[in-house]
């Protein structure tokens, strides 16, 4: 009689028909008539082959009911559904479900916003089923498109809008649960499909007011909260759908992202892009980290045209994402990471100098604009490679530390350096800043076991070569960089500032005996340290944070490196240093010789307290208290304050202001050094470094003292000295010109008194000592008599040979120095 037909024809139906027309009551209002869809359940579990029919019948029913705005009925035949969708499983209910999903689909498709929240929540608890077997031709595609524009409502009642908005949510988040269980899951992560459903969720997620709620882990809000804010529900369900997925579907999740961020340009600012980023590397498993880091700097590679901001939004992005990957699996991606961000390093530098060439002579606002823009992509690239160096393990450290070092470029050589020749001296000198900076960054926080595993001999060459550079805050960097990575009792804070320590012991330094690997390690690159310090203070350029850097330098060797021997060579450098300031071979302004003295002063009066040697903080305390007197100019308290008054000239007579090698050496001889080597001046290695760094040569000549014994064994010394030099001898011996085989020799024999071992050219030249006199005495014309007995004592200390006898002759010509 509901269906509109007589008694008669009414018994005639199928009697599925018959007890699916009883559930439906006369007055919708009254709602499902329960006894009878009982009867309808149990006739549908006792016969599962009828399943199809009946629901082809509500189907049918339900389609007129729309088409007449029946929704009274409408409601009644869905709830029909779920319930027999929740009572039967067996095999026969594939048919069934099509049936069902058509009917779902009818009320997505109605315009009537009650209609298609009521489809919705059919399809979720139909989501929710799990079925026996999987079905290998259901598809959904409708699904995913109608969700997704249901996620993007704008209907202008607020409440309706939001409703439908969340349908659409729960819609996507039923499609993926349901999609991922199935045997054909693999169909949902199409691009096809993720295309609609990640924008759809992040439109949703961008409405959220509070963006920092999303920057951690996964959270669980209240079942209300998730109802009632779109953005909540969008997120969690964004959190679902990265958490399902696998190894090859990975990055057809993440690649939409970029593209929604490109579209709604996102990129600046890029809170919202952040907060995406870090909800991604939260959400998916640990091992995949590395696929989203290559989608970025693969996103970077294409924006790379873009504005400077757009770009740093990326990098920003960039580093996010690493800090969260780095504690985790990264991966093959290391070196494709600092690879890229150092090729768009030199591009940003790139388009920082065109900007300022196009614009030579009209220094306008927007050119300005641009070049502090691109010095924002310039410090987000430096700080992404820093974070990411630093969280590192250390053997992989080891290996970005040189493969930066690597593209460093030094002018004058041919590398794998970033290719300076494009972009003039400025452009290098800006590329070889801001790669040193990163440097800087990576080795924070480095501590290896010994120092020949923090600077091995292919990165120590190469990162002190830039302390040549005629540029302070480079050989700032560099100085910086060896801090980070000497000093490995975390020592340089208590250092900080260039003074007069009162008590050192004050200062609470911690330090480890000296290990043989770190002996080693100087006894092979201690004279090239040595070298570069002695350098870094002759420049003209330097300024207070200079010398403070070299104090500190000073002070972190002798904290971790310091043997005995080591003391001794670091006395005989700071002597030298006081020495150029004193003699001023270099011209060098007042103001730099008078840092030069108080750096002196402070690093010796640090390591006479350090080795405690009475004798030796006596003399070195009596200088400091004579200068603050008479010359409060040679203290760093004093010299490097804003205004101080500078002396006109230096008296090199006042020896009671200077250090002096005699008193050192009877200070540190009473307490058992060996101090024979303090008397032979420091001389730095000769290297071609100069030549890289625009210099002229260090050493012009090679000193080499003779003294022979007396042949009558008496100990009396000729006063008279004759000096030959390289000029006065190159007047003497008519040689016109010489050839390169000769200059090579020499060469080798400089190279080869500068750093071969102190036993080595002992042994050596004990056993040529006659050939030695018969050299000498065919360039001087004059007769010599050897020794008469090899008793004769000799001592060769850093390249000077000491042969006491008469007459006492120095000269200072390479040719002489044989063995």
């Amino acid at each position: 009689l509901s269906a509109g037909v007589c008694c008669c024809c009414a018994a005639l139906r199928p009697r599925y028909k018959r007890l699916v027309d009883n559930i439906f009551p006369e007055d919708p209002k009254d709602g499902l008539v329960k006894a009878d869809m009982e009867k309808l359940t149990f006739y549908a579990v006792s016969a599962p082959e009828k399943l199809d029919r009946i629901g082809a019948y509500l189907a049918e029913r339900l389609s007129r009911d729309v088409v007449r705005h029946r929704y009274g009925y409408v409601l009644i035949a869905m709830e029909a559904l779920d319930q027999l969708l929740m009572a039967c499983h067996s095999q026969s209910i594939k048919p069934f479900v099509e049936s069902f999903l058509h009917m779902v689909a009818k009320l997505l498709e109605s315009g009537e916003p009650k209609l298609q929240v009521l489809g919705t929540n059919s399809f979720v608890k139909f989501a929710n089923i799990e079925e026996d077997t999987p079905s290998y031709h259901r598809r959904y595609d409708f699904f995913v498109s109608r969700f997704s524009a249901m996620c993007h409502s704008c209907d202008p009642d607020p409440e309706i809008q939001n409703g439908i908005r969340i349908a659409g949510i729960r819609g996507i988040q039923g499609v993926v649960r349901k999609a991922v269980n199935d045997e054909l899951r693999a169909t949902i992560w199409e691009p096809q499909h993720m295309d609609k459903i990640v924008p759809s969720l992040l439109f949703n997620m961008h409405k959220i007011e509070d963006v920092d709620s999303r920057i951690g882990p996964p959270s669980s809000p209240a079942a209300g909260v998730k109802e009632e804010n779109p953005s909540v529900l969008a997120e969690n369900c964004f959190r679902e759908l990265l958490g399902r997925a696998t190894y090859g579907n990975m990055n057809n999740a993440v690649r939409p992202v970029f593209a929604h961020l490109d579209h709604h340009r996102l990129w600046d600012p890029n809170e919202f892009a952040v907060s995406c980023f870090k909800i991604i590397m939260y959400s998916i498993q640990a091992q995949y980290s590395h696929h989203v880091i290559q989608e970025i700097l693969g996103h970077l590679d294409v924006r790379k045209r873009d504005s400077p901001r757009v770009r740093a939004g990326i990098i920003q992005v960039l580093l996010e994402a690493v800090a969260i990957a780095a504690k985790g699996s990264i991966g093959p991606t290391v070196l494709e990471v600092f690879n890229t961000l150092l090729k768009h390093l030199r591009i940003s530098v790139d388009f920082e100098l065109s900007d300022r060439r196009s614009s030579a002579g009209s220094a306008t606002l927007s050119t300005s604009s641009k070049e502090s823009d691109e010095r924002i992509v310039q410090n987000a690239i430096i700080q992404t490679i820093g974070f990411f160096g630093s969280n590192l393990p250390d053997y992989q450290r080891s290996e970005i530390m040189m493969f930066i070092m690597s593209k460093v470029p030094v002018l004058g050589t041919t590398s794998k350096s970033l290719d300076p020749s494009n972009l003039g001296d400025l452009g290098t000198r800006r590329i070889q800043i801001m790669l040193l900076r990163s440097l800087l960054m990576v080795t924070s926080g480095y501590k290896a076991t010994t120092i020949s595993n923090a600077l091995p001999a292919p990165f120590l060459d190469p990162l002190l070569s830039p302390s040549l550079m005629e540029d302070s805050e480079l050989r700032q960097l560099v100085l910086e960089i060896l801090h980070n990575l000497i000093d490995r009792h975390d020592n340089r804070a208590k250092l900080r500032g260039i003074r007069i320590i009162p008590d050192v012991s004050d200062l609470k330094i911690k330090r480890d005996k000296i290990s043989r690997q770190d002996v080693s390690f100087m006894k092979k690159h201690g004279q090239l340290l040595y070298r570069h310090i002695y350098l870094g203070c002759k420049e003209e350029d330097n300024v207070q944070k200079n010398f403070e850097l070299l104090f500190t330098s000073l002070a972190l060797t002798t904290i971790e490196l310091a043997n005995e021997e080591v003391v001794i060579d670091l006395i005989r450098l700071a002597i030298a240093l006081q020495d150029v300031a004193i003699i001023n071979e270099d011209n060098l302004p007042m103001f730099n010789r008078c840092g030069v003295m108080a750096l002196v002063a402070a690093y010796l009066n640090f390591l006479s307290q350090m080795i405690a040697v009475p004798a030796f903080c006596q003399h070195v305390s009596k200088v400091i208290e004579t200068r603050s007197v008479e010359a409060a100019y040679f203290l760093p308290e004093t010299i490097f304050k804003d205004k101080c008054d500078l002396p006109k000239s230096l008296e090199k007579d006042e020896k009671d202001l200077f250090f002096l090698t005699n008193k050192i050496a009877e200070s540190l001889g009473g307490s058992g050094y060996n101090v024979e080597r303090l008397s032979v001046p420091y001389v730095p290695q000769v290297t071609d470094e100069d030549r890289l760094s625009r210099r002229k040569s260090i050493v012009d000549t090679v000193s080499l003292q003779v003294d022979i014994l007396s042949s009558n064994g008496t100990e009396d010394k000729v006063d008279n000295t004759e000096e030959i030099t390289f000029e006065a001898l190159k007047k003497a011996i008519d040689n016109n010109g010489l050839e390169e085989q000769e200059k090579e020799k020499r060469r080798l024999v400089i190279e080869k008194f500068q750093k071969a071992p102190f036993e080595e050219i002992a042994a050596q030249c004990e056993t040529k000592a006659n050939l030695l006199h018969d050299r000498l005495a065919q360039i001087l014309e004059l007769t010599i008599r050897p020794p008469p007995s090899p008793s004769g004592t000799m001592t060769i200390t850093s390249g000077h040979a000491h042969y006491h006898s008469v007459p006492v002759y120095e000269m200072k010509f390479p040719d002489l120095c044989v063995y």
